[in-house]
């Protein structure tokens, strides 16, 4: 079997169980496939189209991965309260939080507000933690005391 249709073959293989898995393992070695598969294009032997191979794995497993990783958002979301993903997540104030009123920016999302502790007035523009979330308002703690 010429070397270039072996290579198409192995990084299709690859490429397609990416799409089944998403743990982007076989996809970076699909990628290094597609490589060694331009190596043999080129007429390189053998030898050289495997240390391409190696080459490109070691590469994108190790330094492309873990950035890709890194800006996936991997927190689990549970499928009855997608809101409950945002317990744990840092907010900046919008408007003054009060009992009555107040917003937080979470992610570009404006949420309304209220302060975790009764009585509490937490400023504009100040840092805070979701604690609790209840319909469309979240609950917030300052995460900088004075």
């Amino acid at each position: 079997m010429d070397d270039v249709v072996l290579w198409a073959v192995i990084a299709a293989g690859l490429l397609l169980a990416e799409l089944f898995t998403l743990a982007l393992v076989a996809g970076m070695l699909g990628v290094a496939a597609v490589a060694a598969l331009v190596a043999a294009a080129l007429g390189l032997g053998v030898p050289l189209q495997a240390l391409v191979f190696g080459g490109s794995s070691v590469l994108l497993l190790g330094l492309a991965r873990p950035v890709a990783r890194r800006h996936l958002d991997v927190r689990p979301v549970l499928a009855n309260d997608p809101g409950k993903a945002l317990v744990g997540r840092d907010a900046r104030v919008v408007t003054d939080i009060g009992d009555d009123s107040g917003q937080v920016r979470v992610d570009g999302e404006l949420w309304r507000a209220r302060p975790a502790v009764p009585g509490d007035v937490l400023p504009a523009g100040a840092l805070v933690v979701i604690v609790g979330v209840e319909g469309a308002t979240v609950s917030v703690y300052p995460k900088e005391l004075p």
